[in-house]
Parts: structure tokens; sequence; C-alpha cells
């Protein structure tokens, strides 16, 4: 495949604010010449220099046969089959999460899961014992060792909340309109008809008669008719479905009458450090408000070595709308979970403020999880509605970087058909969106701050824009730790992003970054042999095809190089 390497680059990098017409880059001179662009930074005040290079160059691969090749390629069984059968551009970029719950923590069942695409396996820890989500976490371990997956582990927080310790039955029941409600702290052995145990000694302080109790987002409501003493005596005014271990909330003339615990709670300490012991990918917040609570988490793991965890905050509540920016900037990703969300804000607002907050984290290059009710109808139905299709799919024409089953995973009848409704329903509308063009309406505010995060920006970017612009089927990344794969599925482009990683934890994270295939594999500091290493590996396993063309992105610096780093962009054709 052969490139017009002077033109091609003068008609992209033309394209871009940050390199103008006069040949200059943050007004310091480029040059262009021979397929390749460069900038010294010799005269800027900085101390290093920093040399970028992005050639575009045909490359015949077929005398890689003969190179030693000793690296092996840590492909996800699932994106190695859907690899073979489907093609590059038949890929499915949107991610998908389970919440792993008794209806599927057997390992049969999460081998079920994960062979349908589940990319991460998430745990509540409202529900269960520590011991119970330590055995499903050994299991997906297990799994990723001895079948070849790589699926992801996240714990999710109890947060400020209260819940149901107990409402008198094993499983879901259905209160009805009219029936009267004893709403408790009191502890006992057993069950007791129409009594509520509620998880929080304080629960009923400042509620008053006729206020509102809204179970789970509004599944049911029922409203205060008495107070004895620390319980309330509560009518159902909306009858509706009451779960195991359900959420109460308390509203008073529109407004939240109880604000309820601190972001994390003494459990919740307890439950990170549990997530820490056993080597969890991502922590997901519960109730966030503010940016101060993710800090401070992240700060907690830090200081415990554990770094590598990604923190995720939950956009559940009015206040951390208002506080949306300064929580997305502070966290690792954010997860909107709608059905709490849906209580503080009014339902016809929903659609704007997924949207809004699915935009704004993509601009921040912060992954979202779309949450919530996806196919709820599927906790109990094998089919879900076509208004829970239409659903899934406008997210991912969103460019959400991920889908998450809740009930319909954790406790529901059919959770793995619900997993496969979601893959074929992102497959098809990525499908649509690729045919219709949409990456190109996508834009993307300056994120960096110093010359070299700038710079790398703009060589994703263009990346990006080749990639699209010439066709090619794939686009290879070797990066240290990630942050160049993600610049690049932050551009959502029509190629799938294969990034290659010699670090385990940024092999994991990146499992949630929309178009992503992360890969474990022995990186080194030569480049090519990298480069060679790979596609080779990858042709003799029949992956790549002949004709085939890969555009090829690296973040890689020399260890012997001590003030140069080296970017580049390259097209290499399997010949």
């Amino acid at each position: 495949m052969a490139v017009s390497s002077d033109s091609m680059l003068q008609k992209i990098f033309a394209k871009s604010p940050v390199f103008d017409s006069n040949k200059r880059v943050f007004g310091k001179p480029v040059s262009i010449s021979g397929g390749a662009i460069s900038c010294n930074e010799r005269n800027l005040k900085s101390k290093g220099k920093i040399a970028v290079k992005a050639a575009a160059a045909a490359a015949d691969v077929m005398g890689l046969k003969n190179h030693e090749v000793n690296l092996d390629l840590g492909f996800d069984v699932v994106a190695e089959r859907e690899l073979r059968e489907k093609g590059f551009l038949g890929m499915r970029k949107t991610k998908l999460v389970c919440t792993i719950g008794p209806a599927c923590c057997s390992l049969e069942d999460l081998e079920r899961l994960a062979m349908r695409g589940m990319n991460v396996a998430r745990l509540n820890m409202c529900h269960n014992t520590r011991e119970w989500h330590r055995d499903v976490i050994r299991k997906i371990k297990k799994l990723n060792e001895e079948k070849g997956f790589s699926v992801s582990v996240m714990i999710d927080t109890e947060g400020s909340l209260i819940h149901v310790v107990d409402h008198g039955v094993p499983s879901s029941l259905k209160a009805e309109e009219g029936s009267v409600w004893v709403f408790t702290a009191q502890k006992f052995e057993g069950s007791r008809p129409f009594t509520v145990q509620a998880n929080f000694q304080g629960f009923s302080e400042g509620i008053m008669v006729g206020d509102e109790l809204v179970i789970d987002g509004g599944m049911a409501r029922f409203e205060v008719v008495e107070r004895m003493g620390n319980d309330l005596h509560c009518k159902c005014t909306d009858p509706g479905l009451f779960l195991p271990r359900a959420k109460l909330s308390f509203w008073r003339d529109g407004k939240l009458s109880y604000h309820g615990l601190p972001t994390l709670s003494p459990k919740d300490w307890a439950d990170v450090d549990f997530g820490i012991s056993e080597g969890v990918d991502f922590i997901a917040m519960s109730f966030v408000n503010d940016a101060d609570s993710v800090k401070d988490l992240k700060n907690y793991l830090f200081a415990k070595m554990s770094k590598s965890i990604r923190v995720l905050a939950k956009i559940e509540t009015l206040e951390s709308l208002q506080k949306l920016e300064e929580i997305v900037e502070a966290s690792d990703g954010i997860m909107v979970a709608r059905g709490d969300l849906g209580v503080e804000v009014p339902l016809e607002q929903i659609p704007t403020v997924q949207e809004d907050i699915t935009r704004l984290c993509r601009q921040m290059n912060k992954p979202v999880i779309i949450a919530s009710q996806l196919l709820e109808s599927m906790v109990e139905y094998p089919t879900p509605t076509r208004a829970e299709v239409a659903d899934v799919s406008e997210a991912v024409r969103q460019y959400a970087d991920a889908l998450m089953l809740s009930g319909e995973s954790a406790i529901g009848l059919h959770g793995q058909k619900a997993l496969s409704v979601l893959q074929m329903a992102s497959s098809r509308m990525e499908l649509w969106s690729r045919e219709e063009n949409r990456q190109s309406a996508l834009h993307n505010c300056q994120l960096g701050g110093s010359l070299s995060d700038c710079i790398a920006e703009e060589i994703c970017s263009c990346a990006v824009q080749m990639a699209n612009n010439l066709g090619v089927d794939a686009i290879f990344v070797y990066t240290k730790h990630g942050e160049m794969a993600s610049l690049l599925s932050r551009n959502r482009p029509y190629p799938p992003i294969f990034a290659f990683t010699s670090d385990s934890d940024a092999r994991m994270t990146l499992n949630l970054q929309w178009g992503v295939i992360p890969l474990l594999v022995d990186l080194t500091d030569d480049m090519e042999a990298n480069i060679s290493k790979t596609i080779d590996l990858m042709r003799t396993n029949g992956m790549v095809k002949e004709g085939e063309a890969v555009l090829v992105v690296s973040d890689l610096t020399a260890t012997h190089s001590t003030s140069t780093t080296f970017q580049s962009i390259q097209v290499k054709t399997i010949v």
C-alpha cells in the first residue's frame, strides 16, 4: 500500500488548529519532508528535547517469517474468535459490564457470560458477604488464567444510602396499593409480614408524617402515615416490585428530606481494603457529590501502593450533576446510575442528562458506563421490549464506552440472553454509525497542559483521521501505561484499536475503553522489532490477512533516551 507521504501529511496537518499553515507547531518551526514531520524544541524554555515524527510508509512484512518470535500475544479468546469470524471492522467496540449475583455466580455461568462478551464483572458490595465476593473474584481470575479470557473486576461500594435488610421473603414481592407497612431499624430473627428492616439505626430521624418514601428509584412509593418511636408506618400509594436490599429515599415537597451517610462509610472503607487485597481493577463509588471524596479514595489507594486500581464515580444525585465537571476530572471514569438519578431529576430530562454526561466524559477522555434498567423486563422475560432495545441503541449512538446489566444478570432468569441482546444491539448500531460517517462530527477540546501532552493528543487525533481516510483495517498502538490507547479511543475511530502493552494493570483497565482490544505482550526498546513480532505472530495465527493495512502508533520511549520522546505514525500493509 503506497502512501504519498508529503501531500497526505500536509493535507491532514493543515486541518489541525495546532499546526498552522506556516509549518509552525505551538509557535515553533516544523519541517515536512520525506514523509516525516519533525519539530525540535531545542529553542524552547523546556530543558528537554522533544522530537516528533509522523511517518506514513508502506512496508512489506513478507520477510518477517524468518524473524525469531519469542512473543506471546495475550489475546482474549472472545476477541480472537470475533476477529476470525467477523474481521477487523466487524469487532464490537462498546464494552459490556455484568453485575454478578446469585443467578450467575457459578464457574460455569461466569464462563458463559465471558464467552458472550462480558468485559467487566461488577460486584455490588451491598449484597452478599465478602467471602462470597472473594469466591467470585477468584473464579473470574481462574477463568482468565486457564481459559484465556480477559475479564476485569469492579467492586461497587454501598455508599450513602439506606437500604432494606429484610422485607420478609427471600426474593422479590409485590407491594399492593393501600397496604400499610412498618419500616424499622429494630433487629429481629425470622420475618414479619408487612415489616421492613432498614440497615441504618437513625434512618427515620427528621422524617415527618406526609413525607414520601421511594423504593429503588420509583419501583414503589409509600406515604408516611404515622411515627411510632423510631418506626415508620407507611401506606403504599404506587404499587410495584419490592426487591431484597432495595434502596430507600425520603422526599418532601419534591426535595430529598434525608441526605444519608458520608460518601464512604466505615463498611465502604473495609470493602475498599478487601478490593485491594483481592486485586480488583476498578472501584465504583456510590453517591459521589463532589470531587473531594474521589480524591480521598485515590490518595488512599496511592498510599496503599494500589494506584493501578481505577476509581469510577457514580452520578446518581442532583448535587453530583451540579459539580459534574470537577467530579469527572477527579475520577478515572463515570457510571451514569440512571435509576437513582431518575429519582432526583425529572424523568423527561434523563435522556439529555445522559447524553451531556457521555459527551463530557469523551471530551475529558474518561470512560463512561450507562447503567440501570437497560433491559429491566428481562429480569423476568426472555425477550426485551422494543423500547429497551431502542434505549440501548441510543446509548451506543452517543458513543458511551460501556453498557451495564444490573438485576438482569445478577438475579434475572435470562442474564445470558440479556447480554446477547446488548452485544447484538451495540454491534448493529456501531455499523450504522460507521455507515452514516457519524464520527466525522465529533470534536474534541484540548486536554494537555504541557507541550508533550498536546503533541500526544494531536498525534492521536491525526492518526485516527488518517486511519478513517485511508480505510485501514486496524490501529496498532504500542503503549506503556495505556495513555496513547485511551487518546485514540477518545476519537472513536472506524477500525478497532489493538493496544499492545507489557503492563498487566494497564491491560485490565483498558477493558473499559471504547474500541480498545488490550493485549499483554513483552515489549522491548526496539519499536521495529515489536511491530515485526506482533504482526508476524498475528499473521501466523491467521488473524491478519494479505492485503490488510494497519496504522501503527507508539508512545514507548527507549530506556537509553533521556531527553527525547519519539512518537510515530506508520501505515503497514500485509503482503
